[in-house]
């Protein structure tokens, strides 16, 4: 098998993290999350991290176990709710937030890995992203600059990979994962199952195995709801 696959998350991580570094991490809610890696973020003990992604996941699960453990000092993402340790902590000005729209965040970290430094768009205009920016007018419209961004580590979730580092993501846990592999500087895909080179059709990856330096199969997944909103079924329904 290639040196690619490591025995665990973290043996993954071991030798690769550092207290202010940058990090990336996939998932849109809890749907995608790299959750092996994050745990071994958080063992990991790494302090003052920027913590980029769509969330910072909720209570008890995600990258909520390492803002709980002290571990962030900023945090750039499109969406904060379901998690009070990260409210209480901003509205005391212990821990600093860079919201995006989450569009804009998405290419942010698409230029990011494609080495685009920087870019325009309408998001934002006029509102307080914008504030601080450099803006342009085109075609008659206002435009706000937005820089590319990359991490000096990058964790995604992938469904299956082969074992040079080619990825396949399943249904809407693909999300921001393919964007945040190709924005890291090391990226370690957890993944469900590892098959041999050539299993894949090539029209089958969605993440080529050269954006990937480390891969681990993750253990005791658990679908985790952020917010039920179902009602008890009734006597009648339950039949």
């Amino acid at each position: 098998m290639s040196n690619k696959l490591y025995p665990d998350a973290h043996a993954a991580l071991a030798g690769i993290t550092f207290d202010g570094m940058t990090v990336m991490a996939g998932g849109f809610g809890l749907c995608g999350i790299p959750e092996n890696l994050i745990v071994a973020l958080r063992d990991s003990g790494a302090k003052d991290l920027t913590v980029i992604g769509n969330n910072v996941g909720c209570d008890e699960h995600g990258m909520w176990m390492v803002l709980a453990n002290n571990q962030i000092k900023k945090v750039l993402a499109s969406y904060v709710g379901e998690n009070k340790i990260l409210e209480s902590r901003y509205m005391k000005g212990e821990i600093e937030i860079e919201f995006n729209p989450q569009g804009t965040l998405a290419e942010r970290i698409r230029a990011g890995g494609a080495g685009i430094p920087a870019f325009y768009t309408r998001t934002g205009y006029g509102t307080l992203v914008a504030e601080g920016k450099e803006t342009r007018q085109f075609n008659g419209e206002w435009y706000v600059m937005e820089t590319g961004l990359v991490a000096d580590i990058s964790l995604v979730k992938a469904w299956k990979a082969d074992t040079e580092g080619n990825l396949v993501y399943r249904k809407t846990a693909r999300n921001f994962n393919p964007m945040i592999a190709t924005a890291g500087r090391i990226t370690i895909a957890e993944v469900e199952e590892v098959v041999p080179v050539g299993s894949f059709d090539p029209d089958q990856i969605h993440t080529p195995g050269i954006f990937v330096q480390r891969l681990v199969v993750g253990k005791d997944y658990v679908k985790h709801i952020e917010r039920r909103t179902t009602r008890p079924r009734t006597a009648q329904e339950n039949g």
